[in-house]
């Protein structure tokens, strides 16, 4: 505990002298520049991430599939609305979060299978972070692997994107670290054992070896929110989903990942 907060007080310190306590003056990484967190992995762990028999994550994807094609607790089965899900949904986990034009509102991949269920399924939404929930994003992520990530920024989901962004640029928590500071400024330099990655969320849900199972974007977000001492916000909160937009415009042009292996 003593060597992870020192270590932890080592990168605030680099990263937070000399820079703005706001988002004033702040910069996007230049495209040129963007690289998956899949770079900065060992090579052992990017061949068991490419390995569709080893990687664990692919335990999710399974069970997801399954229930994909089931008739357990919902009145039809997605797969009726999706015949061919390889082809009608090739691209959804590279193109959300979305606007949902009936709700007038962003969401993520794990709100969007909810309302599928609510609107189509006459069932119950599925808790945040459950492995029923995250198995069927799991599932319906991986159909989009390889495939480039492109989230489009409407007018009616502009000032998400802004609030999202400033996320990002501001600092919080007892330890004043914004995430602009770990993952634009920082990104490559050692923390403990580990290389910081730029902060790209193309390959959630992701299996992380630290976690010893599958979690979602948001479990990271609360994770790093925990890391520099400030409240995290719930699973599928507004704000998170915000976050998570503008890290897809990020992260535009890299290959979806999910289920990625991350450390």
């Amino acid at each position: 505990m003593i060597r992870r907060v020192f270590a932890f007080c080592g990168v605030f310190i680099l990263a937070a002298c000399g820079q703005p306590s706001s988002t004033s003056g702040t910069t996007d990484l230049p495209r040129e520049d963007v690289r998956s967190g899949y770079t900065f992995l060992t090579p052992e762990t990017q061949m068991l991430q490419d390995d569709t028999f080893a990687n664990p994550g692919f335990l999710w994807v399974d069970q997801g599939q399954a229930a994909f094609h089931g008739t357990a607790g919902v009145t039809q089965s997605c797969a009726s609305c999706h015949t061919d899900e390889t082809l009608t949904l090739s691209r959804a986990g590279a193109e959300h979060p979305k606007f949902d034009t009936t709700s007038k509102r962003l969401v993520n991949l794990e709100q969007r299978i909810n309302l599928c269920r609510e609107r189509y399924q006459n069932a119950a939404p599925l808790d945040y972070e459950s492995e029923a929930l995250l198995a069927m994003t799991a599932y319906v992520a991986s159909l989009s692997r390889t495939a480039p990530i492109n989230v489009e920024i409407t007018p009616d989901i502009e000032a998400t994107y802004a609030e999202g962004r400033d996320y990002f640029f501001t600092r919080r928590g007892q330890l004043n670290l914004s995430c602009s500071q770990c993952h634009d400024q920082n990104w490559g330099k050692k923390l403990r054992g580990d290389t910081i990655s730029q902060g790209h969320g193309n390959g959630f849900p992701a299996y992380r070896l630290e976690w010893q199972t599958i979690g979602s974007l948001h479990r990271r977000f609360r994770d790093c929110d925990t890391g520099v001492r400030a409240e995290p916000y719930p699973y599928g909160s507004d704000t998170y989903v915000a976050l998570e937009l503008y890290l897809a415009t990020r992260a535009q042009g890299l290959a979806a990942e999910a289920p990625a292996i991350r450390r």
